[in-house]
């Protein structure tokens, strides 16, 4: 077992690492002084422009960095804390992520739960979070957009939006694969195949993924080895472009993933009472479950988007059309031990599965875009969504109970740009939605009617871009935004009443600079912000009643800023770090939220013996996150080259809840990874060593706190062997 590091040491080794990264700086060879910064092109206006164009504060992520963070085997959830601003967790294992951007999220881990970040796959909505957990391969790029983005892709965008683009058809022949195997039976292959099929009219292109890993864990209750801990999991992607003429394009994708393996393991009372450091309960190898089946899941999910896009005089005219489906179903030892041996005090067991039964979401979004060179660019729309499930819970001691939920969404917006001068650019934005979402019951233990919310707002925002020079410039944005009314009905399960939360609305203000320096050898933008959420929607899970409710505070109040940099020193050598501050406050003095039933609370309790939350920050909102990474290279050869590739990453103290206690909260948790290896200059083919969470840190990512002091943990160190090729 690893013991507890303490926040000084892991600030310490924070700042060995950018002192080895700096002094590798100052040893490498003075090569190729022209080697500058490449462009970055992304899409956070929806279309494309350069990253240092664009008035808002945008990070991604491509290339050699996303393929080392994805060696392991990861899902999704590997990109938290790689992002300045961005984190991620999940106590749903693989399937239902949860993300914070700016400490603005959602830690409600019901599988109809609400997210103030927004992820989009190739232009369309995921919205539930089981579609938010999409295998990621054949990628082409990341992009985390931060801040209200509420004009351009409407409601549930309060915090911001995670992008993903992949590889796309074209006419010309090309391929990449890449295979890694590694500690655990852990498989990754990740490819992707291009051609065209009629020269200059139709181009396809099939991609695919398999990822698996063994079982591990070892069940001390059943006395089975290897029980649980491993997945299986595979997904298909299949795209038809088609280009009759030159103005004229559809674009056809179908996909599929399946998912086999372990939900969350959850860890009884390895959380000491009056500490947050990991005790002689946690064993990273081993569990003590009497209940959970070995906490089995399986996802099986499909969609199929159409996009088209026909060129007229001056404009675009772009339609995304866009169907998922999903259904699955996981099951855990929510108390994470048994009642016989604990490990700890457990007093009661806790065995629940929850799933979804035919999820069906239709998207549909109609945009008109301006093409021309003029000082005046613009792009106008209207889109549709709607959505239906079936949510299934089985708490295992009564019948299970199944609810319908329903979500139905318009809107119509607009954006212009104006050069006002050959220095000034101002944008401004405008959004119509409206919102409905129904809860009905199906079966459950107590009656209930139907619930029924909905709202329209409207979301707008304004930016200014100054170009100081060709290689430096400054913004400022302010934005509305609103994420639309909720429902929990996951309460129903246990006897009790569905919970409704009002809109949330959100304004903030920001301002930042970027910049190309040296050159342009380094690329440093950053950016200063603050916003004000009324009505903020949070959710108190767990407690000592374990209950799952909804609840609206007065106000939430945040500030801080963020920094992305990458240094190309030279042909060598590229370095590339980012640092993020957020200082989130819950603004409302009378809100009270239950407690939990082993821990040492440190709110002020009213007289139901309710923390009362005034002043904490946000869940899972981290104050801080720190990311760096080093590329040194040695040419040999004719054309081939030595590299190592490393990443580490710092996350700030993190509150789990929201109420503050001795026990459920983290500070400094850190993890590194190391890539060794030959490849060619030119990239057709690259073998390497690895190691992922290489010094084998084990960080809790959350916590329960209704029955005792259980906690969940990240992933293991895995060490392996990767091998990649590319055809273009």
């Amino acid at each position: 077992m690893n013991k507890p590091t303490s926040a000084k040491s892991r600030l310490t080794l924070s700042c060995g690492v950018a002192a080895l990264a700096s002094a590798l700086a100052l040893t490498a060879p003075a090569l190729a002084q022209e080697a500058t910064v490449g462009e970055v092109v992304v899409t956070a206006q929806k279309r494309s422009e350069n990253l240092q164009d664009v008035p808002l504060s945008v990070a991604s992520v491509s290339g050699e960095r996303l393929q080392s963070l994805f060696a392991a085997g990861d899902d999704i959830l590997t990109l938290s804390s790689r992002v300045p601003a961005l984190y991620a967790e999940s106590s749903n294992g693989r399937a239902a992520p949860r993300f914070y951007i700016r400490g603005l999220g959602n830690a409600d881990f019901d599988l109809a739960a609400s997210q103030p970040v927004s992820v989009i796959m190739d232009d369309v909505v995921m919205e539930n979070v089981v579609l938010k957990s999409t295998p990621l391969f054949d990628l082409d790029r990341v992009e985390v957009l931060r801040g209200p983005q509420g004009t351009l892709f409407g409601r549930n965008t309060t915090a911001g939006i995670i992008k993903f683009d992949t590889i796309r058809p074209s006419q010309t022949r090309s391929a990449r694969g890449t295979a890694t195997y590694g500690s655990y039976g852990t498989l990754t292959l990740d490819g992707g195949l291009g051609a065209p099929i009629i020269d200059g009219v139709l181009a396809a292109r099939v991609s695919a993924l398999v990822q698996r890993r063994e079982d591990w864990i070892d069940n001390a209750f059943t006395k089975k080895n290897n029980a649980l801990g491993g997945y299986e999991e595979t997904a298909v992607r299949l795209q038809l472009l088609f280009t009759p003429t030159e103005d004229f394009s559809a674009l056809l994708a179908v996909h599929n993933r399946s998912l086999d393996g372990t939900s969350a393991v959850f860890r009884a009372n390895i959380l000491t009472k009056g500490g947050n450091g990991l005790n002689g309960n946690y064993k990273r190898d081993k569990v003590f479950f009497d209940g959970g089946g070995n906490n089995p899941q399986a996802y099986d999910g499909s969609g199929a988007s159409l996009r088209i896009e026909y060129k007229l005089p001056a404009a675009t005219l772009t339609s995304i059309s866009a169907y998922e489906t999903t259904n699955g179903v996981s099951r855990g030892d929510i108390d994470g031990g048994n009642m016989t041996n604990g490990p700890g005090f457990i007093p009661f067991p806790s065995d629940t599965a929850d799933g979804i039964k035919d999820l069906d979401q239709v998207t549909q979004e109609i945009r008109l875009a301006s093409d021309t060179d003029g000082p005046l660019s613009w792009q106008v729309g209207a889109y549709y969504f709607d959505s239906r499930m079936v949510l299934r819970t089985d708490p295992g001691f009564v019948a299970p109970t199944e609810l319908r939920h329903e979500n139905t969404s318009w809107a119509v917006f607009g954006q212009a740009s104006y050069q006002i001068a050959e220095a000034w650019k101002l944008t401004a934005g405008l959004r119509w939605t409206s919102d409905e979402k129904t809860l009905t019951n199906i079966v459950a233990p107590i009656p209930f009617a139907k619930v029924n919310v909905s709202d329209e707002q409207v979301s707008w925002d304004l930016s200014a871009f100054y170009d100081v020079s060709d290689t430096v410039g400054l913004y400022g944005r302010v934005a509305r935004g609103f994420r639309g009314p909720t429902i929990q009905g996951r309460d129903v399960a246990f006897f009790g009443a569905p919970s409704v939360a009002q809109s949330e609305t959100i304004l903030s203000w920001e301002a930042g600079f970027k910049s190309e320096l040296f050159d342009r050898r380094v690329r440093l933008n950053g950016a200063v912000f603050t916003y004000t959420v009324n009505d903020p929607q949070f959710t108190a899970v767990g407690g000592s009643g374990n209950i799952v409710r909804l609840l609206n505070a007065k106000e939430g109040r945040a500030l801080g800023f963020e920094l992305d940099g990458e240094w190309v020193v030279n042909e060598n050598l590229v370095l590339t770090a980012g640092y993020s501050y957020a200082d989130t406050e819950i603004k409302d003095s009378t809100l009270a939220v239950g407690v939990c039933a082993q821990c040492t609370v440190t709110d002020p309790l009213n007289s139901q013996n309710r923390a009362l939350i005034n002043g904490n920050p946000f869940p899972n909102a981290p104050e801080s996150i720190f990311d760096v990474s080093a590329r040194f290279s040695l040419p040999i050869g004719n054309g081939g080259e030595l590299f190592a590739y490393t990443d580490w990453n710092v996350q700030g103290r993190t509150n789990l809840f929201l109420y503050e206690s001795r026990e459920f909260y983290t500070d400094g948790n850190y993890e590194g990874g190391l890539k060794i290896g030959y490849a060619r200059e030119d990239g057709a083919w690259e073998a390497a060593l690895f190691a992922r969470n290489i010094t084998d840190e084990s960080n809790v990512k959350g916590g329960i706190d209704f029955n005792n002091n259980t906690a969940f943990v990240n992933e293991p160190r895995v060490i392996g062997v990767s091998l990649t090729a590319r055809l273009r």
